[in-house]
């Protein structure tokens, strides 16, 4: 699979005019399946691919090669509030984002109270996201997405988007999403949550599958390599 300067519409819109077009190789042949319910978790150096692989299963990148199948709902925890327009208030976003997940009207208005709720924006929710700082937007981002009723985790360095009670509330919602069944592909260089919450670890390097096996045997490996942005 590769990444290149057309990967996705907005690249396409802000680059149409270039008469050059790098071709960049990501992710070269790799192979692996995640089963339901399981949490696997994806390590490597920066650049190595990570967020290309998750931005692929998230459909924002479509692969050059190869091919990915994907059963059930996916709801990406990746650039949290990425999507939300400003001038609109953290309500309108919502409503918007929900869909965008695939919920219907009816079903985000039944799940409002519950988002607000959870982020804790209160009030705050029907004020513009202009106005919102930058863990008030994150931490409505996430309360979408564990309020979207999928199937399927996608998770990129997002667990710490609040104070130690937010984060340590994350944690528990994450939790409770493997413990009803749901599957989780995560990327993160924390290694102690990794070993809390993952089944099985996938080492990338240079776009390939260097290591794969349980959380402890993959990441003793990987830090033996002293690697400098651990």
């Amino acid at each position: 699979m590769t990444n290149t300067a057309i990967g996705s519409l907005k690249t396409l819109l802000l680059w149409w005019k270039r008469r050059s077009v790098m071709r960049l190789e990501v992710l070269k042949g790799i192979t692996f399946e995640v089963g339901k319910g399981e949490c696997v978790a994806v390590v490597g150096r920066n650049g190595a691919g990570k967020s290309t692989l998750l931005s692929l299963l998230a459909r924002i990148y479509l692969p050059t090669s190869g091919c990915l199948e994907v059963r059930g709902r996916v709801a990406p925890l990746l650039e949290l509030g990425a999507g939300f327009h400003p001038d609109l208030s953290g309500a309108e976003n919502v409503f918007f984002n929900g869909v965008v997940l695939g919920l219907t009207r009816a079903e985000v208005k039944e799940r409002l109270a519950a988002i607000a709720a959870f982020s804790e924006l209160h009030d705050h929710i029907y004020a513009p996201v202009r106005t919102y700082s930058s863990g008030m937007i994150a931490r409505l981002g996430f309360a979408i997405a564990v309020h979207a009723d999928a199937d399927i985790l996608l998770v990129d360095e997002v667990l710490s988007v609040g104070d130690f009670e937010f984060e340590q509330k994350c944690r528990r919602k994450i939790e409770e999403f493997r413990e009803n069944g749901g599957t989780i592909l995560l990327v993160s260089h924390h290694h102690e949550t990794i070993e809390e919450v993952a089944d099985r670890c996938i080492w990338l390097q240079h776009g390939h599958i260097h290591m794969e096996g349980s959380p402890q045997e993959v990441l003793k490996a990987y830090r033996a390599k002293s690697e400098p942005d651990l």
